[in-house]
């Protein structure tokens, strides 16, 4: 029979609860000045941040004063408040972080790798010199193709990838999605919620064993960027250096 599981001494007790107060600490440091520099550049930021914790505490009380419990619903507002305040800024910060992000080269690949749940994300499966690219997703809804670039380079490439998949994919469904800002396109910023909407067609047991299927093809180019260019970033350097790779 397997011993019990050892008991963590002081020390290590001691070091967890440092290490985890270090990172709490980190995160809030993150925070903080994630919001000086959104509150610099958005200057609607904390007007409607105060507005809506007043107004969540205001109407908070209120409710407390109808049912004559006025104190006993404050805290509540409070916490209310501060958590739709909270809410408000996040939602801010991540459409100024797409805007900024939109239209530069590796910004759907970045987009991708920020994607929550069970997601198999292949970066740059395809591309071309002028940082086109075609990236390799699998999921519930099967296999997604989602390219980024001009449509008249980038369609050719989907064209092929899925024509190479089809072999190893049998009746697993292929999407392919082009991200813009055109008619037939989808909005980096609504990228994440393109995918989250589309049906459940495989399970999990299926996407490992598909994967590794595709995996086995292998890519015809991996140069793309990890993340969105920064803006000035010289283009020719760049395509040397996917050129020599």
């Amino acid at each position: 029979m397997p011993g019990k599981p050892r008991k963590p001494t002081p020390e290590e007790k001691k070091a967890r609860k440092a290490a985890k107060k270090a990172a709490s600490k980190q995160r809030r440091q993150q925070i903080w000045q994630a919001f000086q520099m959104q509150r610099k550049e958005d200057k609607k930021l904390l007007p409607i941040m105060i507005g809506i914790f007043v107004g969540a505490i205001a109407l908070v009380t209120l409710i407390g004063w109808l049912f004559g419990l006025t104190w006993l619903f404050v805290p509540f507002g409070v916490m209310i408040g501060a958590l739709g305040a909270f809410s408000v800024f996040g939602r801010r910060v991540q459409r100024s972080i797409y805007t900024k992000a939109d239209g530069q080269p590796g910004a759907a690949g970045w987009a991708l790798d920020n994607m929550r749940g069970q997601w198999r994300i292949t970066q740059g499966i395809a591309g071309t010199t002028h940082l086109d690219a075609v990236h390799r997703v699998v999921g519930r809804p099967g296999i997604i193709f989602v390219a980024e670039g001009a449509p008249h380079r980038v369609k050719s490439l989907i064209a092929q990838e899925k024509k190479r998949t089809a072999r190893v994919a049998g009746s697993t469904p292929i999407y392919d999605i082009l991200v813009g800002n055109d008619d037939g396109q989808v909005p980096l910023k609504k990228l994440q919620r393109h995918l989250m909407k589309l049906p459940r067609n495989i399970s999990a047991a299926e996407m490992d064993s598909l994967e590794n299927k595709l995996n086995a093809l292998g890519n015809r180019t991996a140069a793309m960027p990890k993340g969105p260019l920064p803006q000035g970033a010289k283009m020719r350097s760049i395509q040397r250096t996917v050129r020599r790779r």
